[in-house]
């Protein structure tokens, strides 16, 4: 009986089931190229078989090392900067107390996340460019040349995860903003009428109330520490500044997609996937320590 009740919604989650089956867990498959001359002519499974050559390619260029500390670095700077921001915006925004001004910033700050990353490139040469940039006009007004954003490495850098910010602070808040949805009220009133003021109640109580989300979230990241936006990096980037935003997304595609060296590619995506497992893992121990995980 229990059974023929649920029989709808297991209806309802065939359509979700199989899309995980046939693009996240069929694709699986594809990893035994990493072990494989791949050849189109002989296709995966009748390629034939080259061990842990590929790997031993792949970590002998001397190029290497770079691509993977830049992609260490950079995903590094978007944890720990970005991370914290859409924290601080959910709280921020659950402090306002006029409506209108809240669904006003709510919108405002939503809006970068539905853009694609070519309109935000175009944006940003808008505005950092070194001839024409908005910003330059106004450098070149206490200044004899306009300084180069998009060409010095540090700057590179600090437009590189303010943009990821940018983008992605106000969407990631919507998810801290439904666990600030379930905190009693009451709890603030009685806190206020204590003599806690403000700072002292979101230390007290609404950071509490989060803190299962805040861990949860962490370690979702972490899974993607690995996995700097290709799409970011790719419009981003110029020769200028390739010492530090030639990561593994690019070389993958460099390498894979325009030099059809598929084998060494998957190879790298192997590599990729390994250290994101560990990381999870590591991520999840330290997140089990605060009484949330998940599993």
């Amino acid at each position: 009986m229990r059974f023929r009740q649920n029989v709808p919604i297991m209806l309802m989650f065939l359509p979700a089931l199989a899309f995980f089956l046939i693009f996240r867990y069929a694709p699986i498959g594809g990893l035994v190229i990493a072990f494989k001359n791949y050849n189109f002519a002989d296709g995966v499974f009748g390629s034939p078989w080259a061990g842990i050559k590929n790997f031993e390619i792949l970590f002998s260029q001397p190029q290497m090392l770079r691509i993977i500390r830049n992609t260490i670095i950079l995903s590094f700077l978007q944890i720990v900067v970005g991370f914290p921001f859409p924290i601080f915006l959910a709280i921020l925004l659950n402090e306002a107390r006029k409506l209108w001004f809240k669904k006003l910033v709510q919108t405002l700050v939503y809006l970068p996340h539905f853009l694609n990353w070519v309109i935000i490139g175009g944006i940003i040469a808008l505005v950092f460019a070194q001839e024409k940039g908005v910003l330059n006009h106004f450098v070149t007004q206490w200044s004899e040349a306009p300084y180069p954003f998009l060409y010095k490495e540090n700057s590179w850098i600090a437009i590189f995860v303010g943009s990821g910010i940018w983008k992605e602070a106000g969407w990631n808040a919507i998810i801290y903003l439904a666990a600030l949805a379930a905190v009693d009220p009451s709890l603030y009133e009685a806190a206020s009428m204590d003599g806690a003021g403000k700072l002292r109640q979101i230390w007290s109580i609404t950071l509490p109330a989060i803190l299962p989300t805040i861990a949860i979230m962490f370690v979702l990241s972490v899974g993607h520490f690995m996995e700097v936006s290709f799409d970011q990096i790719y419009v981003m980037q110029n020769s200028a500044v390739s010492a530090v935003s030639d990561v593994i997304s690019t070389w993958n595609f460099r390498v894979g997609i325009n030099g059809g060296q598929f084998s060494l590619a998957t190879a790298m995506g192997f590599f990729e996937s390994m250290v994101a497992l560990v990381l999870v893992i590591a991520a999840n121990v330290l997140a089990k320590r605060t009484g949330n995980s998940l599993w």
